[in-house]
């Protein structure tokens, strides 16, 4: 007989009487339950990935830097054709007539229809009101006067992404309400970075929404970043927490962290928002380096009251404007720089991962006016 059979074969049987038996009876059945529990979880994600439609990392095109002013100019032109007609196809027949306030009248409907906001538009026709009363009356001379006052506009908050810190991971925390295209925001940052040589790690701190982690996870593979989650319903903060010090251990150099966008009540969001930033500030001193706000542009003045409560929670540096290339609102970039007093920084214009485009005010207001 084999030495381990012996050995086996010389313990006693067990008293079913004995005081020890229920329990070992009851650590067994114990461990067979958590067995059969860890086996089953398991099975489930081989399945999920399994039936996870194959997609392939994103292949990036050059950095739109190589477009040159008047390429970007001209995609912008044509990915914004809704907006640039509300507002330049009215403004060319403005300005092509006599200037009176009749014609100040319907510039300011104009702007009003395109969401550039009640306090912009009087500012702006304030400036116009000026030029007119200053004996400027040439139609071409005034529209190139309000393209520079919506430039100046623009400009006077201005700032550029990052850059990062000398050591450590730049971090960079994303808010926003579900469906206002935060996900895909994270998805196309995270391939920017990864293209750029850059070792990105995503935190899925959304763990309200069940779908929340799964589509995050689904970009991430996508753009070749890692990804750090759990379960349903956890503490968004731990798992922030869990994620910096994955950062640090796996040598990440950019971390961008996803969160709930409820806006029910304000308290709760700026509580967890409060914790979150504690956190990071804890694990990376003087992060985050960016809080980026993503808007819907579709929802113009609508999402403009969404900003407002997230800029009461947490100090924004700046606004990613989605689906701008599908509205004709997108006047509310006027609107988050005036009233706001916040920088736009990126623009969405498009489905592709190439059209989240760092915000140029020159090619924006050219594209428009």
């Amino acid at each position: 007989m084999l030495p381990g059979l012996a050995l086996i074969a010389d313990v006693p049987p067990l008293d079913p009487t004995g005081p020890l038996a229920p329990l070992l009876l009851g650590g067994a059945v114990v461990l067979g339950l958590g067995t059969w529990a860890l086996l089953r979880r398991r099975a489930r994600r081989r399945l999920e990935h399994a039936q996870r439609p194959d997609v392939p990392r994103i292949a990036l095109p050059p950095s739109i830097v190589a477009e040159g002013p008047t390429g970007l100019t001209a995609r912008l032109r044509d990915r914004m054709s809704r907006t640039r007609e509300a507002l330049s196809t009215r403004f060319d027949g403005l300005f092509g007539r006599v200037v009176d306030e009749a014609m100040l009248t319907e510039l300011e409907e104009t702007l009003l229809t395109s969401d550039v906001g009640l306090a912009t538009t009087e500012r702006v026709l304030d400036s116009l009101r000026a030029r007119v009363r200053g004996g400027t009356t040439d139609g071409a001379v005034l529209r190139a006067g309000l393209r520079d006052d919506l430039r100046t506009m623009l400009s006077s908050v201005s700032a550029p992404f990052g850059p990062g810190p000398a050591e450590g991971p730049f971090v960079i925390l994303v808010v926003g309400v579900n469906g206002s295209g935060k996900t895909t925001t994270i998805g196309k940052l995270a391939a920017r970075f990864v293209r750029d040589g850059k070792k990105v790690l995503v935190a899925a701190g959304d763990t309200y929404r069940a779908a929340a982690a799964e589509q995050l996870a689904i970009w991430a593979d996508r753009a070749g970043a890692e990804i750090v989650r759990q379960g349903e319903g956890a503490d968004p903060a731990a798992v922030v927490f869990d994620a910096l010090d994955a950062a640090k251990s796996r040598g990440a150099q950019v971390v961008i962290i996803d969160t709930a966008g409820r806006l029910q009540t304000k308290k709760p969001l700026m509580e967890e928002l409060t914790k979150i930033r504690k956190v990071i500030d804890r694990k990376v001193p003087g992060a985050p380096h960016e809080t980026m706000l993503v808007l819907d542009g579709t929802m113009g003045q609508n999402a403009m009251s969404q900003a407002r409560t997230f800029h009461e929670a947490t100090p924004i540096t700046g606004v990613v404007v989605t689906k701008l290339d599908g509205t004709a609102k997108g006047g509310m970039v006027f609107s988050i720089a005036h009233e706001l007093h916040t920088p736009v920084k990126w623009i969405g214009i498009g489905e592709g991962v190439d059209d989240l485009r760092p915000f140029e005010v020159d090619a924006f207001v050219d594209a428009l006016l």
